[in-house]
């Protein structure tokens, strides 16, 4: 009998072991949102799951629309092994403030841990200001160009593993986001039809040929 209760205590223990191994593991994968808004921060979770599945749509998303360099964005993700969630966040909080993502990040460094809250709030954006409420419009226009809806505050649940319109390809930008090109056109040739070489969904270029100078 007391071999029996030894057997049973040292299945509970293993099992308490199990679960908290499972919550550890899930806590390291996670990353820290904690922006202050509830609503923000399942966004952010929603992001997270759609970088992870399709890379180079956000790659595109986070250059093209936030201003973000190729080189940072895979820096971070790659050798750093920043979540998406965080570095969007990051790109998004400096396209606000109309500072480059790399001063978002280092302020983010020197205090790691606390959340993005605080990281904005350090930086000047505050709950429930215009700031913070042009955070959340960015955030339904990059879901737009994702290919879902979503309205602020309302709630709902996207999953990214579920087909849907323009699911993994996204757009690359609207020749505002930093360094995007895609306004690198009017480089007609003659009548050879090869002006205006913008790139389609790359910005405000004509993806046609044919339209050269004459």
């Amino acid at each position: 009998m007391a071999i029996r209760r030894l057997d049973i205590l040292a299945l509970a223990l293993g099992v308490g072991l199990a679960s908290t191994a499972t919550t550890a593991a899930a806590q390291t994968i996670g990353y820290n949102v904690r922006t202050g808004d509830v609503w923000v921060d399942a966004r952010l979770g929603e992001i997270n799951d759609y970088g992870r599945r399709y890379r180079d749509p956000f790659i595109d998303e986070m250059h093209g629309y936030y201003g973000a360099p190729r080189p940072l964005l895979v820096d971070l993700l790659d050798r750093r092994g920043w979540a998406p969630g965080d570095v969007y966040y990051a790109c998004a909080i400096a396209h606000a403030l109309g500072v480059p993502c790399l001063d978002v990040v280092h302020e983010y460094d020197r205090h790691p841990g606390q959340g993005w809250g605080a990281v904005a709030q350090r930086m000047g954006i505050k709950p429930g200001s215009a700031a913070f409420h042009a955070l959340k419009r960015g955030q339904v226009d990059t879901y737009g160009r994702w290919g879902q809806t979503v309205v602020i505050d309302r709630p709902v649940r996207v999953d990214w593993s579920r087909p849907g319109p323009d699911r993994g390809h996204g757009h690359k930008g609207n020749g505002n986001g930093g360094n995007n090109r895609g306004n690198s056109g009017n480089n007609g040739r003659g009548n050879s039809g090869n002006g205006n070489k913008g790139r389609g969904n790359n910005g405000n270029g004509n993806n046609g040929k044919g339209h050269g100078k004459d």
